[in-house]
């Protein structure tokens, strides 16, 4: 399988490294991709930020590669699994390709439920990030709150070379309860970004269109009993 590579930024370049032989071609400002070079790819990940996804958008939709997108801060039009559909191909959209997320998803939805039979429980995510990440909050934690599907305060800072720390907290007037995810290294988004592709080509329970990274998570993993 040869991958081709959008954006080589601090986690573009990861997965250019990571890909090894399996790497078709790296695109960035200096070597522009086409619709023509995105075809000769079997799939294709892409890290760039929200504001450069609209100039990608066409083309990668026109190349009919499948595509794994790590763009936060971006509204994806509201028609884009039908584009993908008609083109036959299968995209996933992630706001965090690390694997070890969709543990924390399976928890925060638990912990959701369970906290219904707490005594007036309070809600909130703080994030924080590398002082170049240009939204917030992150689009890691919008994702969490969504999973919580509760209201939640978000809070972000951004210090250093953080690559990433989330932390969702419950809290009563008689405990507190704290879950964290810390992305020690940004190989884990790397590692994360290959696993999907691979997905996208190889996974025949993967119906054309878009789909989320817990998606493609969920239809290798089976539930223990």
């Amino acid at each position: 399988m040869k991958i081709s590579v959008i954006g080589t930024g601090k986690t573009g370049s990861r997965v250019v490294e990571m890909l090894g032989d399996r790497l078709l071609d790296a695109f960035d400002e200096s070597n522009p991709p086409s619709v023509e070079k995105l075809k000769k790819a079997d799939a294709v990940i892409i890290f760039v930020p929200g504001d450069a996804v609209p100039k990608l958008l066409e083309m990668v939709l026109a190349s009919g590669t499948p595509a794994a997108w790590g763009s936060t801060g971006f509204d994806w039009p509201a028609d884009l699994n039908r584009k993908v559909q008609t083109m036959r191909t299968r995209w996933v959209l992630a706001t965090n390709f690390s694997l070890g997320m969709n543990l924390i998803r399976k928890a925060i939805e638990s912990m959701s439920a369970g906290a219904d039979v707490l005594k007036q429980p309070e809600f909130s995510i703080h994030e924080v990030h590398h002082i170049h990440k240009q939204d917030a909050p992150s689009g890691t934690a919008i994702s969490w709150k969504e999973w919580l599907n509760k209201p939640a305060e978000i809070t972000s800072e951004r210090v250093g070379d953080v690559n990433g720390i989330h932390e969702l907290i419950i809290k009563t007037a008689t405990e507190e309860i704290t879950l964290k995810h810390d992305a020690l290294d940004r190989s884990i988004f790397a590692e994360g970004a290959i696993w999907a592709a691979e997905q996208l080509v190889s996974n025949q329970h993967l119906s054309e269109g878009v789909h989320t990274f817990g998606e493609l998570f969920d239809s290798v993993t089976k539930p223990t009993s």
